[in-house]
């Protein structure tokens, strides 16, 4: 089904091929000066020069360097929806160089994006979450996100934004939760993950089980995990989509760390797509399936079950990944021994 983009074109009446743009040193402390004007138009092709200019990691430590991170939190706030576009763009393009990204960090840009998490026009929102995306990939990013308490905000519109925003959130979501899943799941994120799992879009059905894993990754989102999602991450397994396949399996691994995830996983029929994961050669849940059932076969039910279907392990002892071929062994082990 196809949906609409969310457009990134400018009104008509700036053109930035008519922006007197000054060269050399003097660049940037012109362009600062003109961010103050009061005059909107000049604005408005002041931030188009910038947007051109911050492509070069240089330009983006010397904006720094000469104080135009305030110049442009101070403009998140204006009421023309252009300047605000503009706005977010370049705070995009400098998140994507990493001298931007600590930039960003230090001069507590985190914060002051939060405000255009409402903002009314789709694109200002989409380029703050392209922001937030990037930043979450730093660790230090990843914890401002946290700290500014963004994660609550962050679950709740993933109920109301477009699909191309909701991936955004969805990454940034994966990244931050690596760190730090407590306020996520006091948000009720699990609920909403639930739903975003049978998403009609692939994507979104991947990058839900991908934050599942990562909250999956800590005590209380095992137990959380193991409480609402497994028969759907059980279902998921046979999912037309690879990338699909393997979050859903990373997802459900470490759910079955917890005994209740075993029993649950037991009982919602996980054996069956997993042994045929692990059978596909190809497969990208391979490594993570093998886990799993090994995890299974620590049940007596489990273990009775997987008897059966030792020949498809062996297999995976010719696998030509050392990582692979080490759980596979694991998992004959396991299966085969007795009290």
């Amino acid at each position: 089904m196809a949906h609409a983009r969310i457009s990134a074109s400018l009104p008509p009446d700036i053109d930035p091929t008519k922006a007197p743009i000054a060269f050399g040193k003097r660049a940037l402390p012109k362009l600062n000066e003109e961010l103050q004007s009061p005059e909107l138009l000049t604005q408005q092709r002041a931030l188009v020069a910038l947007c051109d200019l911050v492509h070069d990691p240089e330009k983006v430590y010397q904006a720094i360097e000469i104080g135009f991170l305030d110049n442009l939190k101070t403009l998140l706030l204006h009421h023309d929806s252009t300047v605000r576009q503009k706005t977010t763009q370049i705070l995009y393009i400098m998140a994507m160089h990493n001298v931007g990204r600590q930039g960003l960090i230090q001069n507590g840009v985190i914060s002051a994006l939060a405000e255009l998490l409402d903002d009314p026009v789709d694109i200002c929102r989409k380029n703050t979450h392209q922001v937030f995306e990037m930043m979450s990939k730093l660790p230090e990013g990843a914890v401002g996100i946290l700290h500014a308490g963004l994660i609550p905000l962050l679950v709740f519109k993933l109920k109301t934004e477009p699909e191309e925003i909701q991936e955004l959130i969805l990454d940034t979501l994966s990244n931050c939760l690596r760190v730090e899943a407590s306020e996520a799941l006091a948000t009720g994120a699990i609920t909403i993950l639930k739903e975003k799992l049978m998403h009609s879009s692939v994507a979104i059905r991947s990058k839900a089980a991908r934050v599942l894993l990562e909250i999956g990754t800590h005590p209380e989102g095992k137990s959380a995990v193991c409480e609402e999602v497994i028969p759907v991450l059980v279902s998921l397994l046979e999912d037309t989509d690879p990338e699909v396949q393997a979050s859903a399996t990373g997802a459900l691994m470490f759910a079955t760390i917890k005994p209740q995830g075993r029993f649950s996983a037991l009982g919602a029929k996980a054996i069956p797509p997993l042994l045929k994961l692990v059978a596909e050669e190809t497969s990208k849940a391979r490594l993570s399936a093998i886990k799993t059932l090994t995890m299974l076969a620590e049940v007596p039910e489990g273990r009775r079950t997987l008897l059966h279907h030792t020949d498809t392990f062996q297999q995976c002892l010719n696998d030509p990944r050392e990582a692979v071929k080490r759980a596979a062994k694991i998992a004959i082990s396991v299966i085969q021994w007795k009290p």
